[in-house]
């Protein structure tokens, strides 16, 4: 059941981007989270997910010998709900703040990086993707106000009205 958990429904299972996978995988309930309940569920869930799995990577790693088993995307979950959290509430800020989340989480600058580096079990494992997710939609927030200001977002629909 751990495992079930922590790889996301055995998204990360795959073999090629399992990173990229369990992300994409968060998506779909992400979508309807923001449709349905709205930004601030969304926001308090990868809160949640943050805390408790902690715990359960913590009890994984033990299991399993392996830290930051590339398989485990629980943590990619918790991010990307932070960042579309933070600016996802249209289709472009959406699809905007899943890119710019993979950047953070694959390339992992400044701050993200000495987290992942120097922060050990389950802590460090689900803190550098909310520092990625966190970072993710401001950087989305920016780039869209900017976008706004010099009226190059006119076509965006809001998640509301999709579908």
């Amino acid at each position: 059941m751990i495992k079930f958990y922590v790889t996301f429904f055995y998204s990360g299972c795959v073999k090629k981007a399992p990173g990229t996978f369990g992300t994409l995988a968060a998506l779909i309930p992400a979508f309807f989270i923001l449709k349905y309940l709205g930004i601030t569920t969304l926001f308090l869930l990868s809160f949640l997910i943050f805390f408790v799995s902690i715990k359960i990577i913590d009890e994984y790693e033990k299991q399993s010998g392996i830290h930051d088993d590339k398989h485990v995307v629980i943590d990619e979950v918790a991010g990307v709900f932070l960042a579309l959290a933070i600016c996802g509430n249209t289709l472009f800020t959406f699809i905007l703040s899943f890119i710019l989340f993979r950047i953070f989480d694959i390339t992992k600058p400044s701050i993200i990086g000495k987290i992942d580096k120097k922060t050990k079990g389950g802590l460090g494992v689900m803190l550098d993707d909310m520092l990625a997710g966190a970072f993710a939609g401001l950087l989305c927030a920016i780039i869209y106000g900017v976008m706004m200001k010099f009226d190059f977002v006119d076509w965006d629909v809001s998640l509301q009205n999709l579908f």
